[in-house]
C-alpha cells in the first residue's frame, strides 16, 4: 500500500505540475505578446498618421484642381510637385486621377511604370472617394506589383467632384521592426485576409474562410492580383494557435488589438516552446529544491539526538557570549551617549549660526533700504531747493502770490519725500498693490515737477485721447519709476556728447506701454543679464539701487519694466502698467 500511494503522489505531482508548466508559460508569452502587440500598434498608427493628414492638405493645392481640369501647365508644375513629397514623406506614390479615373499627375512620371494616363475607375478607393469623399483601401499595385494601403480623397470645387488625390503608403520599414521582435505579426482586414505581416509568404492569405461573394469582388477589383487569397498555415482557437513558421509547426499564444485603420486587427503569435523549456527548468529547480528540503529534514532527524546531547554544552557557551556581549553592549551604550551629548552641542552652534546669518542679511537689506532712500529723493530735495532759492527772490521782488506758489510747491515736494521714504520700504518688505489709480497727465505733471528743465530734452510722443488714461497704481511710486528712467536717459545722452530722449506711450487692450529710449552709449553687454540686480550701475558712482526698486514698483502693481536691445543702439526701456 505504501508503494501504491507513493506510485499514486508521484503521478498527481506530475500531473500538477504539467499543468503548472503550461499556464505558467502562458502568462509569460501573454505579457510579452501584450507587450508586443501595444509596441507594434503605436508603430503602425504613428506611420499612418503621418501620411493622413498628406491628402487633406493636397486637395487644397492650388495646381491639383487645375491639373484634373486639363491645365497642362499645372499637370507638369503638379508632377513636380508630387514627386517632391514623395521623396520628402517616403511616401510609395502620390497621383491625381480625373473624375473618369485616368491619372492625370503622379510622382512617378519620370519612371518607365509612371501611373500617368493609367486608369484606375475599376479601383474601389477611387470610386468610394468620388462618391462619399475619401476611402482606404490595402491592395496589389496594379503597375508596381507591391502592396500597399491606398490613401484617397475627393478634390471639390464649390459642388463639382473633380477627382480624387491618392497616396499609396508601403509598409516595408514596419514589417521590418516587426520581423526583428520574437514571434509573428500581422495585420488583417475586415474578411480576415492578411495585409501587413512580418512572414512574407503570409501576405494576402486569410486566417478563415473568405465568403463567394468578397473573393468575387477582390478579383475584379485586382485588390489582391491575379490569385485569390488562400488559408494561412494558423489555426486559433481563443489565444492559443498552431502555426506553420519556416516550415516548423508549433504551438503559439494569441496577442490581439484593433487596428488604426477600419476593420483591421493586429495580432502577434508568440511562440510556447521557450516558456514552457523555461517553466519546466523552474519546475524542475524547485522540485529538486523539495527533494533537498525533504533530505535537509531527514539529516535534522537523524541528529535530533546529536542535538540533545549538545544543548548542555552549547547552554554553558551561550551564557558565557551572553556575558561578553552585555559587556559590548556596555561599551557601545557609553559611546552612544557622549556622541550624542557632542550632536546636541554641535546641533546648538549650528542653530546659533543659522540666526547669525539671518541677523547678518537683515542687516544687509536695511542697508540696501536706506542707501535706496538716499538715492531716491535726491531729485525731490533738489527740486525743494530750487523753488527755495527761487522763492526768496521772488520774495525780495515783493511778488507774493508767486512766492506762495513755491512754497505750496515745496510742501508737496516734501509729502512726497515721505511717500518715497515709507514705498521704498517695500523693497524689504513685500507689500500688496492697492487699488490706487492715476491718471497719464496727473503722473506727467508730477514728473516735470520733480525734473525742472531737464525735462525740456524729453521729446514726449503721446497723443491728446492718451493724457486722460487711467492707471492702476499709486501716483507717487508711478512718478518715482519715471523719473529714475528718464534721469538714466539724460545721462547716458549728455555723456555720449549727442542725441535726444523720447517717450512714447500706447494702450493695448487693458495695458498701457510706457517706452523711454535714449541714443547714448546703451547699456553695457556684461551687465544687462543683472541690470535689474540692487547695486548693478552702469553709471560711475551710481548706487545701482533705480531700475531695481523701479522694476519692483511695476511688478507690485502688477505690470513689469523691461529693457529691449534695438539695433539703432542706445538702450530703451518699456514699463507696462494695467489701464483701467
Amino acid at each position: 500500500m505504501a508503494i501504491l500511494a507513493a506510485i499514486a503522489l508521484l503521478g498527481g505531482s506530475i500531473w500538477v505540475g504539467m499543468g503548472w508548466v503550461r499556464g505558467y508559460a502562458s502568462a509569460i508569452a501573454d505579457a510579452a505578446g501584450e507587450q508586443a502587440v501595444r509596441g507594434h500598434r503605436a508603430l503602425l498608427a504613428s506611420e499612418l498618421q503621418k501620411f493622413r493628414l498628406l491628402p487633406l492638405v493636397l486637395v487644397e493645392y492650388p495646381d491639383v484642381a487645375a491639373a484634373l481640369t486639363g491645365d497642362l501647365t499645372a499637370r507638369n508644375a503638379l508632377n513636380g510637385t508630387l514627386e517632391l513629397l514623395a521623396s520628402r514623406t517616403d511616401a510609395a506614390n502620390l497621383y491625381a486621377i480625373d473624375p473618369t479615373g485616368r491619372t492625370v499627375a503622379a510622382s512617378n512620371w519620370r519612371e518607365p511604370t509612371s501611373f500617368e494616363g493609367q486608369n484606375y475607375a475599376f479601383r474601389p478607393y477611387f470610386r468610394d472617394a468620388m462618391r462619399s469623399g475619401s476611402a482606404e483601401l490595402f491592395a496589389l499595385g496594379t503597375v508596381s506589383g507591391r502592396p500597399g494601403l491606398y490613401l484617397a480623397r475627393r478634390v471639390d470645387r464649390g459642388t463639382r467632384r473633380l477627382g480624387v488625390v491618392v497616396i499609396k503608403v508601403e509598409f516595408d520599414a514596419v514589417e521590418a521592426a516587426w520581423a526583428r521582435m520574437p514571434g509573428a505579426s500581422f495585420v488583417t482586414d475586415a474578411a480576415g485576409v492578411i495585409l501587413i505581416t512580418s512572414l512574407p509568404r503570409w501576405r494576402f492569405r486569410t486566417i478563415n474562410e473568405m465568403d463567394p461573394a468578397m473573393l468575387a469582388g477582390a478579383r475584379r477589383s485586382r485588390q489582391f492580383g491575379a490569385d485569390p487569397p488562400v488559408r494561412a498555415p494558423i489555426r486559433m482557437a481563443a489565444a492559443d494557435a498552431v502555426a506553420t513558421v519556416n516550415g516548423v509547426a508549433q504551438a503559439y499564444r494569441v496577442a490581439v488589438q484593433t487596428a488604426p485603420f477600419a476593420g483591421g486587427q493586429l495580432y502577434h503569435i508568440t511562440p510556447l516552446d521557450g516558456p514552457i523549456a523555461a517553466a519546466r527548468t523552474q519546475a524542475l529547480l524547485w522540485g529538486l529544491g523539495a527533494l533537498l528540503v525533504l533530505g535537509i529534514i531527514a539529516g535534522l532527524a537523524l541528529r535530533a539526538a546529536d542535538t540533545r546531547r549538545l544543548q548542555g554544552q552549547a547552554r554553558i557557551a551561550l551564557e558565557h557570549e551572553v556575558v561578553r556581549r552585555t559587556r559590548q553592549l556596555s561599551e557601545a551604550n557609553a559611546r552612544l551617549t557622549i556622541e550624542s551629548d557632542e550632536r546636541a552641542e554641535a546641533d546648538r552652534r549650528y542653530r546659533l549660526a543659522r540666526e547669525e546669518l539671518a541677523q547678518a542679511n537683515r542687516l544687509g537689506t536695511l542697508g540696501q533700504i536706506t542707501a535706496g532712500v538716499a538715492h531716491e529723493i535726491n531729485q525731490p530735495v533738489a527740486a525743494i531747493r530750487t523753488f527755495a532759492e527761487s522763492g526768496a527772490i521772488l520774495v525780495e521782488r515783493g511778488a507774493m502770490s508767486a512766492a506762495r506758489e513755491n512754497l505750496g510747491r515745496i510742501v508737496d515736494l516734501a509729502d512726497r519725500i515721505g511717500g518715497i521714504t515709507a514705498e521704498l520700504k517695500g523693497y524689504a518688505r513685500k507689500r500688496v498693490a492697492g487699488s490706487d489709480q492715476a491718471t497719464l497727465a496727473s503722473v506727467l505733471d508730477g514728473v516735470r515737477m520733480l525734473m525742472g528743465e531737464r525735462i525740456a530734452a524729453v521729446a514726449m510722443d503721446i497723443s491728446p485721447e492718451l493724457q486722460g488714461l487711467v492707471l492702476k497704481g499709486e501716483r507717487v511710486r508711478i512718478e518715482q519709476i519715471l523719473v529714475n528712467l528718464l534721469q538714466n536717459a539724460l545721462d547716458a545722452v549728455a555723456s555720449a556728447g549727442a542725441g535726444r530722449v523720447r517717450m512714447t506711450v500706447a494702450r493695448t487692450g487693458e495695458v498701457a506701454l510706457i517706452e523711454i529710449s535714449d541714443d547714448g552709449t546703451g547699456v553695457d553687454p556684461a551687465i544687462v543679464d543683472t541690470l535689474f540686480t540692487p547695486f548693478t550701475s552702469a553709471t560711475p558712482g551710481g548706487l545701482g539701487l533705480g531700475l531695481a526698486i523701479a522694476r519692483n514698483i511695476a511688478r507690485e502693481f502688477n505690470g513689469d519694466l523691461r529693457h529691449e536691445q534695438r539695433s539703432r543702439g542706445g538702450a530703451t526701456f518699456v514699463l507696462t502698467l494695467p489701464a483701467a
